[in-house]
């Protein structure tokens, strides 16, 4: 069992807003560490993007729930269509993330002996603003997120899987179970890290002041997830279209000694934006020429029998696609 931070930071959310309920004298405290928990957000920004649409669709459920105790009553069927008319009102807004704490922010108001009490709407109402801004809080002091180390942790790990696929799917020496569990794998890998990505990248953006992370840094990142996606493309078409073609032991070698080199070179430049490689191109120029010889006789081998090595060349060109983009990471890395 892991205990991430964004756990902690959700049991200390709560921790914090049922003291704070306490101390006032405010009840229940329960409905406080109800709404710190649905606030809690894996980044600052989208902590404080929530804290504010949590508050503006809660004073709007408040309202209204208010309004129909006064005006139409408590009854069950008045509060069901209070909670469609609340549902309807947030997703006008954009704000479906919202919906579960303000209809409890609606149904603690309205299913309460006592609700026509403006004071006691106002005790609810605060409970649960209470547990929004303890949210915040803990976010922001407690375990800030350190989304650089993991997004590079996480694209070696990536990177590892996608070495692990490619040096082995030509020669076809993984079980097909196996590599299956592996590529699922992979594009879980590479869907996370498009998360993280969309995350500091929001984050840099909104509320750059508390974001370390620089606007290179962030080109650099983004450059690291299009060449790592750029990479599973190739895996994905040689499983398509390689065998297929009915290819010969040459052109197996052929294949796979210029993949090879391309996995060595992005391993290579990975480890070098880490600060634990020399600083040289390590024959960066000389794979894009290799490449430009790859493609040549490639092109050769599908003049001499068109209709059998079409697929080669679709293979081919997700080759050249990969170099272009590991070529272009260097440089980016380069330049830091």
């Amino acid at each position: 069992m892991t205990i991430g931070p964004r756990i902690i930071k959700t049991g200390l959310a709560v921790m914090l807003a049922l003291y704070i309920c306490i101390i006032l004298g405010l009840e229940p405290a329960a409905f406080a560490g109800v709404a710190a928990t649905l606030t809690v957000q894996p980044s600052i920004y989208r902590t404080w993007r929530q804290m504010l649409d949590q508050v503006l669709t809660n004073t709007i459920g408040a309202a209204i729930a208010l309004f129909s105790i006064f005006y139409l009553g408590d009854s069950p069927i008045i509060i069901g269509i209070v909670i469609m008319i609340v549902i309807s009102v947030s997703l006008k807004l954009k704000m479906e993330n919202t919906i579960p704490l303000t209809l409890v922010t609606v149904l603690a108001i309205m299913s309460a002996s006592g609700n026509e009490d403006i004071l006691f709407t106002l005790n609810r109402f605060l409970t649960i603003l209470i547990g929004i801004g303890s949210a915040m809080i803990i976010n922001i002091v407690i375990l800030p997120p350190k989304y650089k180390k993991a997004y590079i942790k996480n694209v070696n790990s990536t990177f590892q899987k996608l070495s692990l696929l490619l040096r082995t799917v030509i020669s076809n020496e993984m079980t097909k179970t196996t590599f299956e569990e592996e590529k699922k794998s992979l594009k879980k890998d590479l869907e996370k890290l498009e998360g993280q990505f969309k995350v500091f990248d929001e984050e840099r953006g909104k509320i750059g002041k508390l974001n370390q992370t620089n606007a290179r840094e962030v080109v650099i990142f983004k450059q690291m997830l299009k060449t790592l996606q750029q990479g599973e493309l190739l895996l994905e078409n040689i499983e398509e279209h390689y065998f297929q073609s009915k290819t010969k032991e040459e052109e197996d070698k052929l294949f796979d000694s210029h993949i090879e080199e391309l996995i060595k070179s992005h391993e290579f430049i990975l480890l070098k934006y880490e600060g634990k490689m020399k600083e040289h191109d390590h024959g960066m120029n000389e794979i894009i020429e290799e490449s430009g010889e790859f493609f040549e006789r490639v092109h050769q081998i599908y003049s001499q029998d068109k209709d059998q090595k079409l697929r080669l060349m679709i293979i081919t060109s997700s080759v050249v696609d990969y170099t272009f983009q590991l070529h272009r990471l260097n440089k980016l890395i380069r330049k830091t």
